[in-house]
């Protein structure tokens, strides 16, 4: 299969943390910052401040939000992660499902230029992302209308925290790898290609938000 990702021309990325991700980040670094302040003098302290200095560490791993692109694809993956499934619908589009597992980016972007149209927020279970019953997890749906028509965006809550932060609100412009929300913490984002687009990618398949290309002309 051809890999569509993204330019070889891309500049240099930069690093910054999500938007959305203080409410995390902060204590984290105030009880790393104690940690460390309390244990000098003492190996002991030092050797019990080690956890907390990791869980910030691992706080700043997670919440990172590089810059990404420039894309050459026309329809954008909206994660990071892995492709869980590519199915066919009912209505003729076809659902490209990625999994982001903890060690992914999890702020999430719009695969095509258009208008926010809908943003609607689903309340439900916590399933874990990748299990099956997931399809009855909290959720955000976006719905965008594009030059090849209305394309939907799901991002679903995993087990761990549950929590979406959505970027934007409906009837505004979006860019194409335009950042739209956040996910904390395990989940999976679905993306809706409109009938009549072929997938490019298939199961199992690497994919980056903002860079790998989900259609195939």
């Amino acid at each position: 299969m051809t890999d569509h990702s993204y330019s070889t021309a891309s500049p240099r990325p930069t690093v910054r943390m999500a938007r959305g991700s203080a409410p995390w980040l902060v204590p984290a670094f105030a009880i790393a910052g104690a940690a460390v302040l309390t244990g000098r003098g003492s190996r002991l302290r030092t050797a019990l401040a080690v956890p907390a200095v990791g869980l910030a560490a691992g706080m700043v791993w997670f919440f990172r939000d590089p810059d990404r692109g420039p894309a050459t694809g026309r329809v954008l993956s909206a994660a990071d992660g892995v492709v869980q499934s590519v199915d066919a619908q009912p209505d003729g589009r076809t659902r490209v499902a990625v999994f982001m597992n903890p060690l992914n980016v999890h702020v999430n972007r719009a695969p095509l230029a258009g208008t926010v149209t809908g943003v609607e927020h689903r309340p439900g279970g916590f399933r874990p992302a990748f299990d099956k019953d997931s399809e009855r997890n909290e959720r955000v749906i976006w719905t965008f209308e594009t030059e090849i028509g209305e394309i939907t965006v799901v991002q679903i809550a995993g087990a761990m925290v549950r929590r979406i932060v959505p970027y934007l609100t409906a009837g505004q412009k979006v860019e194409k790898g335009e950042r739209i929300g956040l996910i904390r913490f395990g989940s999976r984002v679905d993306v809706y290609l409109p009938a009549g687009i072929a997938p490019a990618v298939e199961t199992g398949q690497q994919v980056r938000a903002g860079e790998t290309r989900l259609d195939d002309d």
